[in-house]
Formats: structure tokens, sequence, C-alpha cells
């Protein structure tokens, strides 16, 4: 790692030292559907709904024969309902006809499903699996533009590919968290906190 990076990381470290999912699940497809469900709004929402889904569904099976209007009338306050509500079916008919409603360690597979993509596929793989990934969101996509870690205009994926390349492996799953988390609760879109931040020395957004 170079100087920044490092200095990244240990001040990540001091803020988030136990970072997790802020994602609500139990079961390994719940976080899958949670993070397709999570797209376009917050993990605090997407929580509000999938407490109220996840217990009336309690498997894949039980999923894969729900009456979509249903699954529509609990997910309405995340937005895209009606896409997402299919997806929900969908994802879980694909598990039990393929894998016995497991979610498997398969980029490949999990990219194929509907609604899924290469951001839900690496929280999926990060957090069951502790592969070295790093999903892009746009929490992740703003502090790593403000850091210097990436430039203005990267797409998500030539975001991902910076990152791989700056951090050790084994960091990843974990450094993800604490972006989204920093760019969650400090290094926020609007009036982030930047007084009393310690990497203002390296923020772009701070010396333009």
């Amino acid at each position: 790692m170079t100087g920044s990076t490092k200095m990244i990381s240990d001040y990540l470290d001091v803020l988030f030292p136990n970072p997790r999912c802020e994602l609500n699940y139990t079961k390994d497809y719940e976080l899958l559907l949670a993070t397709m469900l999570s797209a376009q709004t917050t993990d605090k929402r997407v929580n509000s709904v999938t407490d109220i889904l996840f217990k009336k569904y309690p498997s894949t099976e039980a999923f894969s024969k729900a009456d979509i209007n249903d699954i529509i009338d609990i997910i309405k306050p995340i937005g895209t309902f009606n896409k997402k509500a299919k997806n929900v079916i969908l994802i879980c008919q694909k598990l039990e006809e393929d894998y016995g409603g497991k979610v498997p360690n398969n980029r490949e597979y999990l990219e194929s499903l509907p609604g899924v993509g290469r951001k839900t596929t690496n929280v999926v793989l990060s957090n069951l699996f502790n592969e070295p990934c790093i999903a892009v969101d746009t929490h992740v996509s703003r502090v790593s533009i403000r850091l210097g870690l990436a430039k203005k205009g990267d797409s998500p994926l030539i975001i991902e590919k910076k990152l791989t390349k700056k951090f050790p492996k084994y960091e990843l799953a974990r450094l993800h968290h604490q972006l989204v988390l920093f760019g969650r609760y400090y290094c926020t879109a609007r009036n982030p906190k930047c007084e009393n931040c310690n990497l203002k020395s390296i923020c772009k957004e701070i010396h333009k």
C-alpha cells in the first residue's frame, strides 16, 4: 500500500473497527434478496419491508409459490416494486430448482439471476463466503473519488478494479463496509463532516 492508502485504511479501522452489512438477514438467500431490493433505496427502508417479508415467507420454497401481488403490497415503500417483486419470486424459483434453495459461491450463476448484477454479487460473495470482493455503490464511488482513489467519471467497475489494485486482497471485504459506512455517516453527499476528518489532507473535494 502507498502512504495515502495506508492512511485511509488506518483511519477507517479507527472509525469502524468491526464493520458489518447494515442489511438485516439470517439466511443466505435473505441477504441475496435484501441486496437486490436495496437498489435505488436505503438499507433502512429495505430492512423495514424485509422484516415483514421474511417472516411471512420463511423459505425459498415459500417465496417461489408466493402471490406476486402480496409481495408487491409488502415492498411498495422501496420503489420499483413490480419488477423487484417478480425478481424475488424468480430468484427463489431458480435457487430451489438449481441448488435446493442454497446460495452458491458462483459468480457467473449469481450474475445470471434476475435483478442481480455485479454489485449485488460482490456483496453476497464477500459476506457469505469471505471472497475478496468490493461492491461499488454510490457511497463507495463518492468516497473513492474524493480521496483520490478513483477519478470523476470512472464507472463502478473501473473503481472496483482500482480499489482491488490499491489495497491487499484480504482487506477488500472489510474495506467495502468501511467505505459504505464512511460515506453514509461522515463523507456524506451533502454537508460532509470534514472539520474533524483525519483525511482532509488528501481529500480532492477540499483541495479543488
